[in-house]
């Protein structure tokens, strides 16, 4: 995002990858808006600029699974001004080896329903007022279906697929609509802690680099350079190797 594009908001600030950048995006002196389902979570969020300034984000209480999300999320942006970068971070995932069944549909209703009500209210946004930039946190599980977590790999995969999709569709309309789709491998964040996934990685150290991947134009960026050889490794692998991997959570 071009350093004069200074308003964004940040939908999944609670807690994990969404409050760390948002903090980021905040004492590089963009004005913030953030929301969660809850928002006591928020309260918290402030940060301290190079010149000492102390500076908060503006708040909102946003369940991206409700039919009212995008009106909220539209109340939100008129409080700061209107939005440059819509950054979404919010998304549920749970090792679900037997398969229940309020497991999988709670995924799929946060992960692909909220995600294409909430990307899609952004867009339709930034088709009318010239244009922005959106960033969304998918994840290297939506490269092939992983037994363990079976709606979450899915819902991933089809996140990816929704944001090619729109980067075609902003072409084929002209519209000035940039798109960086951020995919971590583990990281040690609420979501996977107390599992045993391998090479997970620090939260701050990946929050630097989904910042640098945003403000650098990144289409697709894999977090980090060793997700990106097991992510290449994994495409390469035929069906029925991959089908009798023993993968464990």
């Amino acid at each position: 995002m071009a350093t004069n594009c200074k308003r964004a908001i940040v939908v999944g600030a609670s807690s994990g990858m969404g409050r760390l950048v948002a903090e980021r995006l905040l004492r590089r002196g963009w004005t913030v808006g953030v929301a969660a389902r809850r928002t006591d979570k928020l309260a918290t969020i402030e940060v301290a600029r190079p010149d000492g300034t102390v500076v908060r984000p503006a708040k909102a209480s946003i369940d991206i699974t409700a039919a009212d999300a995008p009106q909220r999320l539209q109340r939100l942006i008129d409080t700061i001004g209107g939005m440059d970068l819509y950054f979404h971070s919010s998304g549920v995932g749970k090792v679900n080896m037997l398969l229940e069944p309020s497991a999988e549909l709670t995924t799929v209703s946060t992960n692909a329903l909220g995600f294409t009500r909430m990307v899609g209210a952004a867009f339709r946004y930034m088709a009318d007022h010239g244009g922005g930039h959106i960033a969304v946190i998918t994840s290297i599980a939506g490269t092939r279906g992983l037994g363990p977590a079976p709606a979450y790999s899915a819902t991933k995969a089809f996140d990816n697929t929704y944001i090619e999709a729109l980067e075609q569709l902003a072409a084929t309309r002209r519209l000035n609509i940039r798109f960086t789709d951020i995919r971590p491998g583990f990281v040690d964040t609420d979501l996977i802690r107390g599992s045993h996934f391998p090479m997970t990685m620090r939260p701050e150290t990946v929050a630097d680099d989904i910042v640098r991947a945003v403000t650098s134009h990144r289409h697709v960026q894999v977090v980090d350079w060793r997700w990106r050889i097991i992510v290449a490794l994994w495409r390469l692998l035929p069906r029925w190797i991959w089908r009798r991997m023993p993968l464990r959570a």
